[in-house]
């Protein structure tokens, strides 16, 4: 989809609700910073989302900036920001660190929050890290046997196996679950 003001690919799509009606823009990002540029002024609670995306954006921040968030990768499972937008997943709990920045406007226009208000697993935190442990682990192994390190490789893959069996007792061992008899 093209800009409604230039040539250009549109790449911010921005939905507001003027008199009730809702109202899409189709922008590049230098016609989206100059409209919430804008829009400055105090706005009713309904434009908070656009304030997001003027944050995200940096009106002012050079191009190179704006460049150079889109082309940011995690660490951990190498997804970039850019594929995140395309996909609309991310592909590991470590891409919320990695790509903070980002994900707060995005956060703040789906849920109005960037913290989570919820109720948690019990045990979720230990697991979550030892998963996204497994998860970098299989990339270093996937990695060394493209390198033909087969030594490392194996390593790396009892490593996981090991890390995937502690999960596993842990979740067999969660009070209040019933294990089925052994034949």
């Amino acid at each position: 989809m093209k800009c409604q003001k230039c040539e250009q690919q549109a790449t911010f799509h921005i939905t507001e609700l003027t008199g009730g009606k809702p109202t899409e823009l189709h922008l590049c990002q230098e016609h989206a910073r100059e409209y919430l540029a804008q829009g400055s002024s105090p706005s009713p609670p309904e434009s908070i989302p656009a304030e997001a995306l003027a944050q995200y954006l940096g009106v002012g921040a050079s191009a190179e900036e704006l460049a150079r968030l889109q082309q940011a990768v995690c660490p951990v499972c190498g997804i970039s920001f850019e594929t995140f937008r395309h996909q609309g997943r991310l592909g590991c709990p470590a891409d919320y660190e990695a790509f903070k920045k980002q994900l707060e406007a995005v956060l703040i226009s789906v849920h109005g929050e960037t913290r989570h208000v919820g109720m948690r697993p019990p045990r979720g935190d230990e697991d979550a890290r030892q998963l996204v442990e497994v998860i970098r682990l299989r990339r270093q192994m996937l990695e060394a046997a493209a390198e033909e390190d087969y030594e490392r490789a194996s390593q790396l893959r009892d490593r996981i196996r090991q890390i995937e069996q502690q999960v596993a007792r842990r979740r067999e061992d969660v009070p209040g679950r019933e294990t089925s008899p052994e034949s």
